[in-house]
């Protein structure tokens, strides 16, 4: 099963403020050690690009923000790696291209199978549930929550390694992570306890970050498309004004369809 390098971020409609860019000429050990840790992780070599330079790939990482291809690690650069963001890798090896998969039924099971403690369960309910309504509001998708039996997209919060071979990091950096449409881990969404999870702006808001990371399990990949939902990076948007932008809004209904 394909996993879909998810899960911890996204930018909703706003904007994105920097410094204005600083070269960096003789960048440190632990800003190159952190810089590749970054992009093997995001960015990594697939077969058909096995002799890429670093600053190529700083490149490749650039590009892929709209930023200056400069390669040099200017301000920049370092503060979009900074940012609290999804954990899915932001280019696919061509054998697992883009939203080549997904489900093939439109009537879907989620189960939640644990709690994060920093919100009330009854929330916890309902951000899930709207997240999931983001994506069925657009499409012929329905999805129906169970208790006990098996599930095609199992929802739950851990800390650290927790036994799906993707370990989260602890507070910030990547914040979520799901599996694409398949069988076992396919379709399941994984939150890192580490985080404040919110319902509105405090911290990291979980309907937010969730609505993204169903986008993964049900077979999207990242955008590059900043305002998008599955832009990687996580941004603050009012979830009781929020609508799905339209790049993501297409990118769906090419997979499942427009809703009746």
């Amino acid at each position: 099963m394909q996993y879909l390098l998810l899960c911890a971020a996204i930018l909703l409609p706003g904007s994105l403020a920097f410094p204005a860019p600083l070269q960096l000429e003789t960048p440190n050990n632990t800003d190159l050690q952190n810089v590749t840790v970054y992009l093997d992780k995001f960015f990594p070599i697939f077969t058909r690009t096995p002799s890429l330079s670093l600053e190529e790939r700083i490149k490749e990482m650039q590009r892929f923000f709209h930023l200056p291809a400069t390669g040099q690690l200017d301000a920049e650069t370092l503060g979009i790696m900074k940012m609290p963001r999804c954990g899915l890798p932001d280019v696919s090896d061509a054998k697992s291209a883009p939203e080549a998969s997904r489900w093939g039924k439109t009537s879907l099971t989620y189960k939640i199978f644990n709690y994060t403690p920093d919100l009330p369960v009854k929330k916890v309910v309902n951000a899930i549930k709207r997240a999931l309504a983001v994506w069925s509001d657009v499409t012929p998708l329905e999805f129906k929550r169970v208790y006990i039996r098996s599930a095609d997209i199992v929802i739950g919060f851990a800390y650290g390694a927790h036994g799906d071979g993707y370990p989260f990091d602890g507070r910030g950096n990547v914040l979520a992570h799901a599996f694409g449409p398949g069988q076992g881990l396919g379709g399941d969404a994984h939150f890192d306890e580490s985080e404040r999870w919110s319902e509105y702006d405090q911290d990291i808001n979980l309907f937010l970050v969730a609505a993204h990371e169903f986008g993964h399990s049900l077979g999207l990949n990242h955008s590059d498309v900043r305002g998008a939902l599955m832009y990687p990076i996580y941004s603050y948007t009012n979830p009781d004004t929020f609508t799905l932008p339209e790049d993501d809004k297409q990118r769906i209904q090419k997979l499942y369809g427009k809703k009746s």
